[in-house]
């Protein structure tokens, strides 16, 4: 191996352009802790971590101008690669078996980090259907939830555009195409948006056309992104019941609508409540159902900011730094009139991504109220 070893940027799109079997790649960056370090073991290390010849060929010597291509979108504003074990990629998809090795990002990686929950469905769904994943979406939005779905046609569309229709609603797109195309291509405009107040995300590097099999992979990361899984409708075969099995698999809760037994896009929530899924008639129920596994999500998220919490503060032995008067500081310039993210920014010095995360934590935690992009202390 060359001594001049490429950026980590560089290094980590070797190890995802090689393809193949994740498992083998998982398994180098846990072992040496980065791309590069993956790279500088060499072809004995790989082959001893199960990556096949074609794998070690391409880490190897690899497609330079794929490497230039991803590297040149990347170059572009509000564009990120996150790597599974850097503090930025999501603890919620990071603690699943079949976690990407690394997602590309359009827009802010920070939304990937809110509690969020998956509105699915049919591709085609009834009037009925179309306008209860427009109710459901756009209250769980309300709630301050982030909606998490695929950029399909029908429910999915449906689920972004009603959060998108909130002043302060959240969403998450999940493609399985690089970040470069869009699929369905009609969606560019709500791909567009979808960007410029949330994210779009892709395990996929720039590039990468629409092919069958990538669909029912992403619906591993809408599933591990979330708190859990709403199936408006959805036939007996259908790609929502796949999204709703993997959030069953990873300990997320799953919800589904009933519908008439005369509906064949029913079928399938029928199914998934006969196997136990939570029947549910009204967003509320999904947001009361969700409570628990947003606590869990607020702790993981002090873990990466290694944010005080009371058992750092009882345990014996030594306890690391605190950033406690950030804290302070971002409480001091709060006050009882909502004020935007801006303006928080300026008074309290802190970057956007820091602030928007301690923000995150200190709603779970009910001392912050956030109304149409504006925080103020809870009454």
């Amino acid at each position: 191996m060359p001594d001049d070893l490429p950026s980590p940027h560089t290094a980590l799109l070797r190890l995802i352009l090689a393809g193949g079997a994740l498992a083998p790649r998982r398994a180098l960056l846990s072992r040496f802790g980065d791309a590069a370090r993956v790279l500088r073991a060499g072809p004995t290390a790989w082959r001893s971590a199960g990556c096949n010849a074609e794998q070690c060929a391409r880490i190897a010597i690899p497609d330079h101008a794929a490497v230039a291509r991803c590297a040149a979108w990347l170059a572009e504003p509000d564009r990120h690669l996150l790597g599974i074990g850097s503090e930025d990629y999501p603890s919620l998809l990071a603690s699943t078996d079949e976690a990407p090795l690394a997602l590309f990002v359009q827009g802010d990686p920070t939304a990937l980090w809110h509690p969020g929950v998956a509105v699915v469905g049919s591709r085609t769904p009834s009037p009925s259907g179309a306008e209860l994943a427009g109710e459901f979406a756009g209250a769980l939005a309300g709630s301050g939830l982030c909606v998490v779905s695929g950029l399909a046609t029908g429910v999915d569309a449906r689920a972004h555009q009603a959060a998108l229709d909130l002043a302060d609603g959240r969403t998450v797109a999940v493609v399985a195409t690089g970040l470069d195309l869009t699929f369905p291509p009609r969606h560019a405009a709500l791909h567009a948006r979808i960007a410029a107040r949330g994210a779009v995300v892709s395990e996929y590097p720039p590039g990468t056309s629409a092919r069958p099999g990538q669909f029912p992979a992403r619906n591993r990361i809408v599933a591990g992104l979330t708190l859990g899984t709403v199936v408006i409708e959805a036939a007996a075969r259908s790609g929502a019941l796949i999204t709703a099995r993997l959030a069953a698999e990873a300990g997320r809760e799953v919800f589904a609508l009933p519908g008439s037994v005369r509906n064949p896009r029913a079928r399938g929530c029928h199914r998934l409540i006969r196997d136990g899924a939570h029947l549910v008639e009204h967003p509320d129920e999904v947001i009361a159902g969700l409570a628990g596994l947003a606590a869990s999500l607020g702790k993981a998220l002090r873990l990466r900011l290694d944010a005080p919490t009371e058992q750092a503060r009882t345990a014996r032995g030594p306890v690391p730094p605190s950033p406690e008067p950030d804290y302070q500081r971002l409480w001091k310039v709060l006050d009882d009139n909502p004020t935007c993210m801006d303006s928080l920014i300026q008074r309290s010095g802190l970057t956007a991504a820091r602030l928007s995360a301690m923000l995150l934590i200190m709603e779970l935690d009910g001392k912050v109220v956030a109304n149409h992009g504006r925080y103020c202390r809870k009454p």
